[in-house]
């Protein structure tokens, strides 16, 4: 607001630099200091300014007092007047309005009718909407930013606000007051346009205020005032002022408001963010710039002497310097002004800065480090990754996703999780950083699932914490990422983890859940139940397909031990290929053969695609199934390379190679895959023609060699199956195709034998008290091949769903004399909330008590039992990982240290009708071809099969006392596991990136270990949550012609003779041919490998051997083989006279020991276990 004291003079027309004069002589004299002023303005012949230089300073700031105080008060009369008109004219008015607000009924006639118009009393018309009203809504809805031309305006305002800042910072350079000339200076009428575009966004403001006088005294109308005037003003007078246009810096404070209606800052913290920098920076201009003005112009009281020339910028370092206490003194004001200035600045400007500073450094500092967006790469898929995210559950899908031995994983991974990484998981993602990024957010926020391209990526993975104490709340959890990712892209592919399989129910409530499309539920459960329950079938089962499932790498030991041929047989997993065209019209038996002998490989199912397009599995179907084009195998092999050989096989070029690693694409090959998949893809298999039913129909086996017997005798001589001398093509029943067969004929149509699907043994709803026994009753059963699941657990305990283990053990493809039966040995309390889902399973029994009671465990014959499984519902309740094994851990040593008295056992089994297996060779049932086959007697403990299931993968170390496990042992490296007798859940891990690239991987494991359960199935159960029993029906029947699991022995019966020294090649070959079994691994005894004997009877399994491998005769071999019909009808009435016989025998003979109340109801529990 003061003058330049400084004279310059112009030097040569047109130059608009001008040079300061420096007064060398200091009078004190007034008038020469007078005479000295008068030629500070600097004037040029084409510039029309006074000649006098006469400073018109004043005039500028006149200007803008005038349009303030002026217009301020008038705001002050109109509202006096307005006061004073209210208050003095009005006052009989608002009595009137007043009486008629207490006396309505006044306003009515006598009558209750309104007055009329032509009454005493006038009605007040209705207010209408005038145009100064509609006016100013016009005006507010302009300057608003609820509609897109109020953003538009409001964002332009602010834009040529900084535009204006701009040119004030161009023009401080320049001397405070100069002459202009407004027809050829640029920066003036680009100035003089942007404030005639603020005087009319002004005029809006003020049509749109509501309250006038605080309109005016707002921040920005005040920097109005003084930034708009002056510029008409320079206009007039042909000069420019540089004043005070700094003011225009206070308009950054509504930066983080013009964000936010850009929609750029979503969050609390970024908004205030940006409003303390705003703050700061807009002040520290302002301030800048008064301290600019009031320096290079002097004071007035000094005859504007005491200038000093400093730059705007300058400026800005003195106020910074100034703020943070620092004052280096380089540069300092002079001028009384200025120093009056800095006085009150440090006051408010330290507290600033110390108030703002450190909270915007506060807020960078915790601004998310992973709050960025992910960019697609083209040519690259990418994944997302959420829910329980943590070191352990990212290293372990990490390891198997990323694992060297698939083919080139050309993926990135995304994980996305609201809690920012620790140092060590941080440091996991840096190291994978070429594939792996991570993003701090929420799946429930849709903001966050943009910015990890959730509608672009290929799937959404969702992992759960397996040892979270609320199952049941972490699936909910869960569900909701799938209900909120659903909404958000309803195509995108989820696969999740569930904890509790019930729970799965819900997720087929989504809308847009479809498991044909790739949405997949791996419920941990379940298949964990399986794998334990098929371990109960053939004992190492668990183990051998957990390693199939899981990436591992080939690890070589060159000593002579039994860790050298399990490593061996680790290093396999499942593939899935297509199979070439020179397998076409070969039957599956064959085509299993040439896989195995010629390339190496082990093909155990194909992929049935029917006409509509819905897919089956078909595991090991017969040699009725012709392979066609386009059939999808499914092999066991050590990496994907290995499984090519069956796409590139032709039988032209690679017939006559004994290297399968020289198996490699040919032209012939070229020339199929053109015609391959330039054509509509053709059903994978074929069936006999004699099947004419839309139905899987599994046609008769028969011979390449027409048999000479008749159809009838074929079927009368099915049963020579069970014979080791058989003939190696045998037949077998299809109910379908002979409908008036045998087994049609001796079934009871009206009687439900297995649930409405035809997969289950069914049986009518049970109560519990049926089912228990007393110690008593079940030493007197005498149970013998059964299976004892010892469970802990109590009322608060979380189910672990006992339905998913007895479900495979009631599979319908055993013949009901083969069902063992299970015996539940634990607390009634807990066993009552799961009975609901196990009250229509047959052979189920329960002992309360506990595992540790070694007289509960004697009453069940443990030592007679064909496997105990351990389990435990408290696990996941103690927060001490080393503790949560600790009573599965106490059970297996505590059976495993009992001691058994033989001759007792075989007493009672005999007393029971019942010769313990391997005792009698010449029993059908007991035949190597039959299925597993139990030692003749069990004296201690630790010969009992036990398999224990574990939380904490370390816990392992102390199952076994005589092993040398590390504690920092990977679990499938350590002896229990590699044994059998150990399954944690953690193994099921790897299916979570398996079901990504196959997911056919996950079908075909739930064919394997569930015993049948289909989708169908699961929507069955989440509409009653239990079985429901259906008529037999040769639809239903037909199902139970499937596969099973079982193992075969070599000390005796038809592969004896392979089993000393023999190949394991041959025994496969000789197997599939003679009987359909397809032989998939060994079970062997851990010493087996010694010269010397050993008493140890500890197994491990070898996965798919080599051909060459070296059979013992102690081995038993893994094997899936077919269904049987004729198998249970001579058996099971054999097994229903024996039993009934000796049954009343042993109630005769111990009646005396039983009251007789009890007697009735004991032999309904004693008939419905066996």
């Amino acid at each position: 607001m003061l003058a330049e004291p400084d004279a310059t003079v112009l030097h040569g027309s047109g130059n608009s630099m001008m040079s300061r004069n420096i007064y060398h002589n200091k009078n004190q004299d007034s008038s020469i200091s007078i005479s000295k002023m008068d030629v500070i303005i600097p004037f040029s012949p084409d510039v029309p300014c006074d000649n006098n230089g006469q400073r018109m300073w004043w005039a500028f700031l006149a200007s803008s007092m005038v349009t303030f105080f002026g217009g301020l008060f008038i705001i002050l009369l109109w509202r006096t007047l307005k006061y004073l008109w209210t208050v003095c004219c009005h006052c009989n008015t608002k009595k009137k309005e007043a009486q008629k607000v207490n006396n309505p009924a006044n306003s009515q006639a006598a009558d209750g009718t309104p007055k009329g118009p032509d009454e005493k009393d006038e009605v007040v018309p209705a207010s209408e909407v005038g145009w100064m009203t509609s006016v100013k809504d016009w005006a507010g809805v302009m300057i608003s930013a609820q509609t897109l031309t109020g953003r538009v305006l409001v964002v332009l305002v602010f834009a040529l606000s900084i535009g204006a800042l701009g040119i004030y910072f161009i023009d401080s350079s320049d001397p405070i007051e100069s002459c202009q000339n407004f027809y050829k200076d640029f920066t003036l009428q680009i100035d003089m346009f942007f404030n005639v575009f603020f005087l009319l966004y002004f005029g809006l403001r003020f049509i749109a205020a509501n309250d006038k006088l605080w309109f005016w005294l707002e921040v920005n109308s005040v920097v109005d005032f003084f930034t708009v005037p002056p510029v008409f003003v320079s206009v007039y007078l042909n000069r420019s002022w540089l004043g005070l246009r700094f003011l225009r810096a206070l308009r950054l404070i509504q930066f983080s408001e013009i964000l936010q209606f850009l929609n750029i800052l979503k969050t609390s913290n970024s908004i205030k963010l940006v409003n303390l920098c705003s703050i700061f920076i807009s002040t520290w201009l302002t301030a800048a710039g008064f301290i600019h003005l009031v320096e290079n112009s002097g004071d007035p009281w000094e005859n504007f002497q005491n200038s000093q020339s400093l730059s705007y910028w300058e400026c800005v370092y003195l106020l910074m310097v100034t703020m943070s206490t620092v004052g280096y003194g380089d540069v300092y004001a002079k001028t009384t002004l200025g120093r009056l200035f800095m006085v009150f600045f440090i006051l408010g400007g330290l507290a600033m800065f110390a108030s703002y500073v450190p909270e915007i450094i506060e807020l960078i500092g915790n601004r998310k480090k992973y709050g960025g967006s992910y960019s697609a790469v083209n040519g690259r898929k990418h994944i997302v990754v959420c829910g329980h995210i943590t070191l352990e559950s990212v290293s372990n899908f990490l390891k198997d996703f990323l694992h060297k031995d698939r083919d080139d994983v050309n993926v990135e991974i995304v994980f996305l999780h609201n809690i920012s990484p620790n140092l060590e998981l941080e440091a996991l993602f840096k190291r994978h950083f070429t594939q792996v990024e991570f993003y701090q957010g929420s799946v429930l926020n849709p903001h966050d699932l943009a910015r990890v391209k959730i509608e672009s990526a290929d799937a959404c993975l969702i992992l759960a914490n397996k040892y979270c104490p609320d199952p049941d709340a972490e699936d909910a959890s869960n569900i909701m990422r799938v209900i909120s990712i659903k909404n958000y892209s309803p195509k995108i592919r989820i696969i999740t983890q569930m904890l509790q399989y019930h729970n799965k129910a819900h997720l087929l409530n989504i809308p847009s859940w479809n498991w044909k499309e790739g949405d997949d539920a791996i419920c941990l459960a379940e298949l964990k139940a399986g794998f334990i329950a098929q371990s109960c079938l053939a004992q190492g089962l668990s183990t051998m397909l957990a390693n199939l499932f899981s990436m591992r790498s080939f690890i070589e030991i060159e000593e002579d031990t039994w860790q050298k041929y399990y490593l061996e047989g680790v290093a396999n997993e499942m593939y899935t290929e297509y199979l070439s065209s020179a397998f076409v019209g070969l039957s599956f038996p064959a085509v299993c053969e040439l896989c195995y002998v010629k390339l190496k490989l082990l093909l155990i199912a194909i992929e049935n695609k029917s006409e509509l397009g819905e897919s089956s599995i078909l595991i090991n179907p017969g040699n009725h199934v012709k392979m066609q084009e386009g059939t999808l195998g499914f092999f066991i092999a050590s990496d994907a390379k290995e499984v090519k050989r069956a796409f590139f096989y032709c039988k032209a070029c690679h017939d006559d190679i004994t290297d399968p690693k020289r198996i490699k694409k040919c032209g012939c090959k070229r020339r199929e895959i053109q015609s391959l998949f330039g054509a509509r893809p053709r059903s994978p298999f074929s069936l006999w023609p004699q099947t004419e039913t839309c139905h899987l129909v599994w046609a008769p086996i028969e011979d390449e060699h027409p048999s000479t017997l008749s159809p009838k005798k074929k079927q009368r001589n099915g049963g020579m199956r069970n014979s080791p001398n058989n003939s190696p093509k045998m037949m077998r029943h299809d109910p379908l195709l002979i409908p008036g067969n045998e087994q049609m004929e001796n079934m009871d149509m009206n009687v439900k034998q297995y649930d409405s699907t035809g997969m289950f043994h069914w049986c009518p709803s049970k109560e519990i008290e049926k089912v228990i026994l007393t110690r008593s009753e079940a030493s007197m059963t005498v149970l013998s091949g059964h299976v004892v699941v010892c469970i802990f657990g109590d009322v608060t305990s979380a189910l672990v769903g006992l339905r998913n283990l007895v479900m495979p053990l009631r599979a319908s493809n055993f013949h009901y004399h083969e069902l063992k039966p299970i015996v539940f040995v634990g607390s009634l309390e807990y066993l009552r909330r799961e009975w609901e889902t196990l009250h229509n399973f047959p052979k189920v029994s329960i002992l309360p008590g506990t595992p540790l009671s070694r007289a509960d465990l004697r009453a069940v014959n443990i030592n007679l039992c064909d496997m105990c499984v351990i389990l435990s519902a408290n696990q996941n309740n103690i927060d001490d990982a080393s503790l949560q094994d600790k009573e599965c851990i106490l059970a297996s040593l505590n059976i495993k240290s009992m001691q058994f008295d033989d001759s007792i056992g075989l007493l009672q089994a005999n007393s029971q009708g019942f010769t313990p297996p391997g005792m009698d060779r010449s029993s059908p049932d007991s035949s190597p071809v039959h299925g597993l086959v139990r030692q003749a007697s069990v004296t201690t403990g630790a010969n009992i099969p036990i398999i224990t299931e574990l939380v904490n993968d370390s816990n392992v170390q102390f199952l076994d006392q005589d092993d040398d496990d590390d504690p920092d042992t990977e679990l499938y490296l350590t002896q229990p596991f590699a044994c059998g007798t150990a399954f944690a859940v953690s193994v099921l891990d790897s299916l979570m990136s398996a079901t990504y690239f196959n997911d056919n991987i996950l079908t075909l494991i739930r064919t394997l270990v569930t015993g049948g359960a289909t989708p169908e199935l699961e929507a069955l159960l989440a509409e009653e949550n239990a079985l429901r029993g259906g008529y037999s029906t040769p639809q239903t029947l037909a199902n139970r012609d499937r596969c099973r699991v079982a193992q075969l022995a070599l000390y005796d019966g038809p592969f004896a003779d392979l089993g000393d020294g023999g190949c394991y090649g041959d025994l496969f070959c000789k197997a599939l041919k003679t009987y359909n079994m397809l032989c998939f691994g060994i079970y062997r005894l851990r010493d087996a490998h010694l010269a010397t004997p050993s008493q140890c009877t500890k197994r491990y399994v070898i996965t798919n051997p080599p051909y060459e491998f070296e059979l013992v005769p102690t081995d038993l071999i893994f094997c899936l083989m077919q269904f049987d019909h004729n198998a249970g009808q001579s058996r099971a009435s054999l097994s229903h006279s024996s039993h009934s016989s000796h049954s009343s025998s042993k109630k005769s003979s111990s009646v005396h020991s039983i009251p007789t109340t009890n007697r009735q109801n004991r032999s309904s529990k004693v008939d419905e276990i066996r």
